[in-house]
């Protein structure tokens, strides 16, 4: 039986280092932070402790209306990310999976560049 725990110990050792590692780190980040930190223990006016920016009041933040080019932007900025993603794992196993994945791949590649030639004609990446 303490064989079987041995075993299972000398198996479970190396996440054991890491779990405390992975709890020590941000632990003496909050520890290190209190102890070195310098707060005065007596408060400030208000006055004192807002931030001042050359000049520029940091009161409650306005509302603003942003136009749809900018939402329309963000949206094409993330759809071409998130494809983009997809390519690393496949350049990293092309080697293994052959030649029908290298056609796959160009396939895939066209088509994006299809729909970003697309959304460029459209004028969709113009700012106004």
């Amino acid at each position: 039986m303490q064989g079987v725990l041995l075993a299972a110990l000398d198996d479970w050792f190396p996440f054991l280092v890491y779990a405390l590692f992975a709890a020590a780190i941000p632990g003496s980040m909050l520890l290190f932070s209190f102890a070195l930190s310098t707060r005065r223990k007596e408060r400030a006016p208000r006055a004192q402790r807002m931030p001042f920016e050359s000049g520029v009041s940091t009161g409650p933040p306005k509302l603003q209306r942003f136009t749809v080019s900018f939402y329309l932007t963000a949206m094409l900025f993330i759809v071409f990310d998130i494809e983009i993603v997809f390519l690393y794992p496949v350049a990293v196993v092309l080697d293994v999976v052959g030649p029908f994945a290298l056609a796959e791949f160009g396939f895939f590649i066209a088509i994006l560049a299809i729909a970003y030639v697309y959304v460029w004609k459209r004028g969709a990446l113009e700012w106004r």
